[in-house]
């Protein structure tokens, strides 16, 4: 006991994650690792450092094992660490909005964690350069894809088709950064901690060859120089793999040559773009918006695979000009046949408009809704599903005026995607006029006739 509390005391400095701590005590040790963004709230992802933290850990010949409840560690205050049965706890946190409990604020406090993760950061502005980061040996180590079995096996039951809906992140894909930094600079962004972007991780070094796919994090792949470009390209297909970049990929530095090589490439589900900027009465941001067309009208010569692009709103205002520059830019996807989808700053809540916010995003982000009907259409769809009418569908065309049947005696009260859509009308008509009506079907690749 006298050696795990030692063991437990040494986490010098309370962030971070140090190695030499598990070398130096010639022991085999117990390795507890948290993930509390899947402990408060679920995650789509698992956690890479975690991940990597555990591979490395494993290599030492230490025992690891992934805490599937915060129940499990019997933190008894303030008898810890007596009452703990492992000799080293980590844990990383991804989202600043994820809870935890007070006895892991404790441990924290007092020592007895590692931990890190953008989650910690108080302000993006302000914390970047405090993030902790992965000693080399661990940041470069393979990660354990095999950490999350037992949380999955517990929350599946180990039923396949479960996993897959559930988990398929976790059990189908090698992860990793085939380069890291971006040129941008982004104020929403946590990722600047780099201001070029350099070549990071071989393919090989994260590459699991039982998983049949690989994606990948690398935070602007797009502004890497052209060599290095060409050569992860290079890398990615000589696997045999298919493979997919989950960051919004910018577009604006789209030339011939990088459309020709992701054109030729085993590529996995959508092309992903973001598509930030609006705004006409600033110079440097409409200079990004003729880059962004600019890289759109190469990136159409080359590839028809469906495309996405991030349509980021709430961030440069909460304000009717903000919904209009939302519109504004689902209409030119529209016509470059490209899917929006709506990313939401969290400070959309704030605003007068949060409900439209989300009914924009409920409408943009379901394919299946945004491929066959207007938002006007949309809302109408949802005040019937709210009032329990079905509406023919007449020649595959939905209707654009809400009807009801005769003799129908109607709910008092609109439903909120309907309310927010006609109470917006009512205060900018001018701007419904314009794109409530708008069709993706009808406007679909009419960019050659698109006039900004």
């Amino acid at each position: 006991m006298k050696q795990q509390k030692r063991m437990l005391r040494v986490l010098a400095e309370n962030r971070g994650f140090n190695p030499k701590v598990l070398k130096t005590l010639g022991k085999r040790l117990k390795v507890g690792i948290i993930d509390a963004d899947l402990l408060d709230h679920g995650t789509r992802h698992p956690n890479l450092a975690l991940e990597k933290i555990a591979g490395y850990c494993k290599s030492l010949g230490h025992e690891v094992r992934l805490i599937c409840d915060y129940n499990e560690l019997d933190i008894q205050l303030p008898f810890f660490p007596d009452s703990c049965d492992y000799d080293v706890l980590c844990l990383a946190q991804v989202f600043k909005f994820t809870k935890r409990p007070k006895e892991i604020d404790f441990l924290i406090k007092n020592h007895f964690i590692f931990y890190g993760g953008t989650g910690f950061l108080a302000e993006f502005d302000d914390d970047v350069k405090q993030l902790p980061n992965l000693p080399h040996e661990v940041e470069h180590h393979q990660p354990d894809y095999t950490l999350y079995d037992e949380y999955i096996q517990k929350q599946t039951g180990g039923d396949p088709k479960l996993i897959k809906r559930r988990f398929d992140d976790y059990v189908s894909y090698s992860i990793g950064f085939t380069t890291r930094g971006c040129i941008r600079q982004c104020a929403f962004c946590v990722n600047r901690e780099l201001k070029k972007v350099v070549p990071w991780s071989p393919v090989s070094e994260f590459m699991d060859p039982k998983r049949p796919r690989i994606y990948l994090w690398d935070d602007n792949i797009m502004a890497a120089p052209a060599k290095v470009f060409k050569k992860v390209m290079e890398d990615l297909q000589a696997t045999g793999k298919p493979f997919q970049f989950r960051q919004g990929m910018d577009i604006r530095l789209m030339t011939e040559e990088k459309a020709k090589l992701f054109a030729g490439v085993k590529y996995y589900g959508d092309y992903i773009f973001a598509f930030d900027h609006y705004r006409k009465d600033d110079a440097h941001e409409w200079k990004q918006v003729e880059q962004t067309i600019r890289g759109l009208e190469i990136w159409k010569k080359y590839v028809t695979k469906e495309t996405k692009l991030y349509v980021l709103v709430a961030f440069d205002g909460l304000d009717y000009q903000d919904i209009e520059g939302a519109f504004w830019r689902i209409k030119i996807l529209m016509e470059y046949g490209c899917l929006p989808y709506i990313m939401r700053f969290e400070d959309y809540k704030k605003s007068q408009y949060k409900i439209l916010y989300t009914q924009l995003a409920r409408w943009c982000n379901q394919p299946s809704f945004f491929k066959k009907m207007s938002f006007r259409q949309f809302c109408i769809r949802n005040e019937e599903y709210h009032q329990g009418i079905q509406q023919p569908i007449k020649n595959g065309k939905f209707s654009s005026r809400l009807k009801f049947p005769k003799g129908f005696t109607p709910k008092p009260t609109f439903c909120a995607c309907y309310r927010a859509m006609i109470e917006f009308e009512e205060e900018h008509p001018e701007i419904a006029k314009k794109y409530y009506d708008l069709r993706f079907e009808d406007l679909k690749d009419t960019f050659k006739n698109r006039k900004l």
